[in-house]
């Protein structure tokens, strides 16, 4: 009926004309493509999640603020997840596997990874102070006050275990001699140990130093008293490099390369960081969503009492190398040998 149409509307024009008329209707009728919808309509491209990770201490809180809010790089804003790891072995794996982007982490492992040939980088230095001394005694005031006692410790191989013995070692005390340290299976296992009364002095990471000293007084046991942090007992014995740098955010192999992704994964940590100081209780809320066993005063009192400050590595970079040097002159496996090449601080 269409064709007949056009034919007789032709009837008085010339030949080109009706064949032309002709083609574009059998192209109609034969599927010919429609123009595109107007791109307005198009749907966004939709980016994946970054991947944060980190242990379930103070250091990671600031990530977990930014997987809540997102990380701003050139005027976008990335959306982002927060995974929490036990122990260094399990990033190390994590790592292996491509799931992680960044991390918290502490200070050695990057350094160790980098000089094994892994292109990681250390974005920022953001825990100047984690670890305390916890005892029942009131008479001890320091670390070194626990020669020819036992000290209960959570760390391995990993900083705290690094800087507990180098501590130690300023001191001319030698573990397992003048004093000895008992191993337990990761901080809540010490935790438990001290509430049950099967240990009086212990070294914890925050925020489970909080949680037990919290836990003591909710039970009535007999007083427990946060006797000093790791970083002041280092102030005090190392006064040419008094700064700990004991934590920080780290790139991983695919993500090092990107500098502008890590500029802004180091400034909305530090974004975060301020947030997290300025609002103890609403980033300790946020925290308890990722820690479901820890009580809300304990972490706040964590923020509290944790320096929390991230400083691009370039900035801090004397006193981690500082660090590195000490640690190569008796540890120097824990840091793989070496100081790290200067691409290793980020961003």
């Amino acid at each position: 009926m269409r064709i007949l149409l056009i034919c007789r509307i032709a009837a008085s024009r010339s030949g080109t004309t009706v064949l032309v008329l002709l083609l574009a209707l059998l192209l109609a009728a034969c599927g010919a493509p429609q123009a595109p919808a107007a791109a307005a309509s198009a749907p966004e491209p939709t980016d994946e999640p970054l991947r944060l990770a980190g242990p379930g201490a103070v250091v990671s809180f600031p990530l977990m603020r930014m997987a809540e809010v997102g990380v701003t790089v050139d005027g976008r804003v990335l959306p982002a997840e927060f995974r929490l790891w036990q122990s260094a072995d399990q990033l190390r794996v994590m790592l292996a596997r491509g799931e992680v982007d960044y991390s918290a982490t502490p200070a050695n492992l990057p350094a160790l990874m980098a000089n094994r040939g892994e292109p990681v980088r250390l974005l920022n230095v953001s825990v100047w102070g984690l670890l305390w001394l916890v005892s029942r005694d009131p008479q001890v005031r320091d670390f070194g006050d626990l020669r020819g006692r036992t000290l209960l410790t959570p760390f391995r191989r990993d900083m705290g275990a690094i800087a507990l013995h180098e501590l130690y070692a300023a001191q001319g005390l030698e573990p397992g001699h003048d004093l000895q340290l008992r191993q337990a299976r990761d901080a809540l296992d010490a935790v438990a140990l001290m509430l049950a009364g099967q240990a009086d002095h212990a070294v914890l990471p925050e925020p489970t130093a909080s949680l037990l000293l919290q836990r003591n007084r909710n039970e009535g046991g007999a007083p427990l008293y946060r006797v000093q942090s790791l970083e002041a007992a280092w102030a005090l014995r190392f006064p040419q490099q008094p700064e700990l740098p004991q934590a920080g955010v780290m790139a991983a192999a695919p993500r090092a390369a990107d500098t502008a992704l890590a500029q802004a994964i180091v400034a909305a940590y530090a974004e975060a960081s301020r947030w997290c100081k300025d609002d103890p209780p609403a980033c300790a809320a946020l925290a308890r969503r990722h820690l479901p066993h820890m009580p809300l005063p304990a972490l706040e009192e964590s923020i509290r009492v944790t320096r929390l400050d991230g400083l691009p590595t370039a900035q801090v970079r004397p006193q981690l190398e500082a660090l590195y040097r000490l640690i190569l002159a008796s540890q120097p496996e824990a840091v793989g040998g070496r100081l790290p090449d200067p691409a290793f601080y980020g961003p």
